[in-house]
């Protein structure tokens, strides 16, 4: 497959491919690549086995069930992934574990609602977003902020990010940034900075709270 063949199938930008192939590779994954052709993983090469109890295999479910409430459309197909590649570890659970979907409205563009995915790709590649972002009270402004989490509420999501206008964090709600571009600056060098200045403060410290 391709850079930009996987890429569109994962949501995710070319350059965070060319990363993740990277990383794989340095941890010696049979991953072969060649410009103009693409990527090819060794037919050899499976990942060991996985193991669950029943009450691991429970909380899985429970677990990826609950991504639907985070109204993040990408996240909730790889949990489905997920649930496939796992198959015969959740069986048994199916029925009497039952979990709402009701919580964030999706991230649907065709709704005008900026793509969740299209956040945290941000996130993890360290670029920056310029947004235009109307608050409770109906007024607009046009920042640009350098994203350093998301964080799902169960009614909606917020996007924390340092905000160039306000010169200082702020944290977005995502339903009401009305647009959103991903510029060519980045400032992934102080990203890692960035996060931690935030966690401390802000005063975030909910479990799971990661610059990706």
């Amino acid at each position: 497959m391709t850079a930009a063949g996987l890429a569109e199938a994962l949501e995710v930008s070319e350059r965070t491919i060319y990363r993740d192939i990277a990383a794989l590779q340095a941890m010696r994954t049979p991953i072969e690549g060649e410009a103009g052709v693409g990527y090819m993983l060794r037919k050899s090469y499976d990942l060991p086995p996985l193991n669950f109890d029943a009450e691991e295999a429970e909380a899985l479910q429970v677990g990826l069930a609950l991504l639907a409430r985070t109204g993040d459309r990408a996240l909730l197909a790889a949990a489905q992934r997920i649930s496939r590649k796992i198959g015969g570890a959740l069986e048994g659970t199916a029925g009497w574990l039952q979990v709402a979907p009701y919580g964030a409205p999706e991230d649907d563009p065709q709704a005008g609602c900026v793509r969740l995915s299209d956040l945290r790709a941000a996130i993890r590649d360290g670029r920056k977003l310029r947004i235009t972002y109307r608050n409770g009270a109906g007024e607009e402004t046009d920042r640009i902020l350098r994203p350093v989490a998301v964080i799902y509420h169960l009614e909606c999501t917020m996007l924390a990010a340092w905000c160039e206008l306000r010169g200082a964090f702020r944290h977005f709600r995502t339903d009401r940034i009305w647009s959103c571009d991903v510029l060519e600056a980045g400032f992934a060098e102080g990203q890692a900075a960035l996060l931690r200045l935030w966690q401390d403060t802000e005063e975030w410290d909910y479990p799971g709270v990661q610059a990706s």
